[in-house]
């Protein structure tokens, strides 16, 4: 473990881990988990980027987010889920084609956006109907969700800095801003993820990120 203003829990994410490191990494996920349910925000690995995590259901979690961030108010945040069966937890509805494109891409670098449901406060989305989920494809996210549930979760940096794409760029922007960060390497894909409007007929490409448009057109058929 090394200290800084923010405390760095190093991890090593292998796919096939000896037992002292996969001790080593469930007990920093119980630890980052602890520290998120106690309405903290920590900054972890994504396969896209470094994002920024605290739960979406805890509103002053989720608005010192925006301070830390220095985020625009008007700019909503996206939220990860653990598997496209909790989509049920965060939208009003899900239509046939977020679950097409769910199973085609998920866990990946694609965000859906669909109308939002009551429970998720109006800071999450800036008083908007709607809502982006997303399943990232990487462990140390996956296991904090699975632990904690859904989280509000933008990119680890300075709202308008470059994308964090290791632990070192993500300290370079918010180190003593945030409570915990976990050092799993460098991300894989290293650019956000792409972002789809869902309740747009046709549904409308809003960032073009780790995912082609080629691909999703492939799957659902015709975009704005």
């Amino acid at each position: 473990m090394t200290f800084s203003k923010t405390i760095v829990f190093p991890l090593s994410v292998k796919e096939k881990p000896n037992p002292a490191d996969r001790m080593v990494f469930e007990t920093v996920i119980e630890h980052a988990a602890a520290a998120l349910m106690s309405g903290q925000v920590i900054a972890f690995p994504t396969d896209t980027v470094y994002g920024l995590g605290a739960s979406v259901f805890d509103a002053k979690a989720v608005e010192k987010i925006y301070q830390i961030k220095e985020r625009p108010s008007e700019k909503p945040l996206s939220v990860l889920i653990g598997s496209a069966d909790d989509m049920k937890q965060i939208a009003a509805d899900v239509p046939a084609v977020a679950l097409l494109l769910a199973e085609k891409f998920w866990p990946g670098p694609l965000t859906i956006i669909l109308n939002k449901n009551s429970k998720i406060p109006d800071n999450v989305t800036c008083g908007k109907k709607t809502v982006g989920l997303r399943v990232p494809n990487h462990p140390v996210a996956l296991s904090l969700i699975q632990k904690t549930g859904p989280l509000a979760c933008p990119s680890a940096n300075l709202s308008g800095k470059k994308d964090p794409k290791s632990a070192a760029d993500v300290l370079a922007d918010l180190d003593g801003k945030i409570d915990i960060l976990i050092d799993g390497g460098e991300t894989k894909i290293q650019i956000s993820s792409t972002i789809i409007d869902l309740t747009e007929n046709p549904p409308k490409i809003l960032r073009q990120g780790g995912l082609s448009i080629e691909s999703i057109k492939e799957c659902i058929g015709d975009l704005q």
